[in-house]
């Protein structure tokens, strides 16, 4: 992956493994066996490093994947401009690391429609500036199921919400990366609930390591309840806790053959952050042999 030939082969393979065509601009591409690779979320690790000292550090580090978040020190909105949108994507190009993509707070549950529609159209904006950076696709969340309104009411408006806007990115090349995530739609039911009625193939789930995954059934069936419907990307947090069943959850990707990205959305703070990502990407190849990935 430290050329960019690798890294658009990786691309288009992630696209071809998810069965996704757009206008020519995809193409068709197959791979076998798992090929995760780990990567970064800007999420608290990458808070207030600037695009050059974020790029610094994924290559020190050998983190080649970036989710950039929002409202961060890189200033990837769609404020900027046409050429500074170039200017994004021209640094990515002359790195090795990968531009993932953007990871949003848009939402779709509210009960007011105009709320509503304000993120869905900014969804769209925000989807067009991943283009135009290079990047793959946009996170979003679904985030609640408000009380006063019928649980299979919000269900259906956030799928409605995924169609439309997953619509907008398939004609451009671009994936909508569901996080779970949010208050009742993180609890997988809930989720499997709302792909049930999601129609575009290029909107999928970003598994997101809750609590709420160890619920009864457990892990792996409610892992494999949702699998189908994986993307390209998973947030885990830092993978040599207790807090989680890591292994397990890696055990269970190998198994599936997944090819993606394994996110770290990291929460803790330590001293040295780049430092951190070395002992995390350790864990991480640690993990993969003990469940025979590669």
């Amino acid at each position: 992956m430290r050329d960019l030939s690798r890294r658009d082969f990786l691309r288009k393979t992630t696209f071809a493994g998810l069965g996704l065509t757009t206008a020519g601009a995809l193409s068709s591409f197959y791979t076998s066996g798992p090929r995760m690779r780990f990567g970064l979320v800007t999420y608290q690790w990458g808070r207030d490093w600037d695009l050059p000292t974020l790029l610094t550090h994924c290559e020190k580090t050998g983190l080649w994947g970036v989710e950039l978040r929002t409202q961060h020190a890189h200033k990837v909105e769609i404020n900027l401009s046409a050429a500074e949108r170039a200017e994004v994507k021209s640094r990515f190009a002359n790195s090795p690391v990968t531009c993932i993509g953007y990871g949003s707070n848009f939402e779709y549950h509210s009960a007011d429609p105009a709320e509503l529609q304000k993120n869905i159209e900014q969804t769209k904006a925000y989807l067009q500036l991943c283009k135009d950076i290079g990047a793959t696709g946009i996170k979003v969340k679904p985030n609640n199921l408000p009380p006063a309104v019928p649980k299979e009411k919000t269900i259906a408006q956030i799928a409605a919400s995924f169609n439309e806007v997953g619509k907008f990115a398939r004609n451009i090349g671009q994936l909508v990366r569901v996080e779970v995530h949010g208050n009742l739609t993180q609890e997988i039911p809930n989720m499997k609930a709302i792909f049930e009625q999601v129609t575009e193939p290029n909107v999928r789930i970003c598994w997101n390591c809750n609590p709420e995954d160890l619920l009864p059934p457990g892990l792996e069936a409610n892992f494999n309840s949702v699998k189908k419907w994986f993307g390209d990307t998973v947030h885990v947090r830092e993978l040599n806790t207790n807090e989680y069943p890591y292994q397990q959850l890696m055990n269970l990707f190998t198994g599936m053959k997944y090819n993606g990205w394994i996110l770290l959305e990291a929460r803790t703070e330590p001293k040295d952050r780049v430092l951190a990502m070395k002992e995390q990407l350790a864990v991480f190849k640690e993990m993969m042999v003990k469940a025979g990935g590669r």
